[in-house]
């Protein structure tokens, strides 16, 4: 028991030295907010909607850690912006052949959809804290006739914004109330 104690103790110094910080959720938010509104963020990218799920996606980080206030009585807010996303193909397969003979040709078999988004924590007038947080999210590219692929790969592309928006968001107000 005690080699398992020292081990414990091992990899918590050793945490503590990466830049890790393990921060119970309720500590709050500097500066001594203890509410927080979330105007609609700002889409600086072509793609429409964003603005609206990347909002949307914050204000539930902010009543799942307590501190999402009624418009007009907030301490502070946090504005938004949806600096960039991106979708590109990133895997595909190589031909395969038994022989001389193409038995399957390549095919893709994967997209990757990317967002960046800018986040800062505002009172009176004040940056208290800002972050940029950025991620990528793979999705399948349909797997329907040639007609449904579209369809397809777009209902999998927009899961994955889903998805991006729900961890960058959880990211960002973490690193927001850290102040790093």
């Amino acid at each position: 028991m005690s080699r398992m104690r020292a081990v414990g103790w091992l990899l918590l110094l050793w945490g503590a030295g990466c830049g890790y910080r393990f921060t119970p959720r309720s500590a709050g938010l500097p500066e001594g907010v203890s509410s927080v509104c979330a105007p609609v963020f700002r889409n600086d990218t072509p793609e429409p909607g964003l603005e609206a799920l990347f909002t949307r996606t914050l204000r539930l980080e902010l009543v799942r850690a307590g501190v999402l206030g009624a418009q007009g009585s907030c301490d502070a807010t946090i504005e938004g912006v949806v600096a960039g996303v991106s979708s590109a193909p990133t895997i595909v397969t190589e031909p395969v052949y038994e022989g001389n003979t193409l038995v399957a040709g390549s095919q893709l078999a994967s997209y990757r959809a990317s967002v960046t988004v800018g986040l800062r924590l505002m009172k009176d007038g004040a940056v208290v804290s800002e972050t940029v947080v950025s991620g990528n999210e793979d999705f399948l590219p349909g797997t329907a006739s040639v007609s449904g692929d579209v369809l397809e790969a777009e209902a999998n592309r927009q899961a994955a914004l889903h998805r991006l928006a729900e961890t960058l968001m959880r990211e960002g107000y973490d690193r927001l109330a850290n102040n790093w």
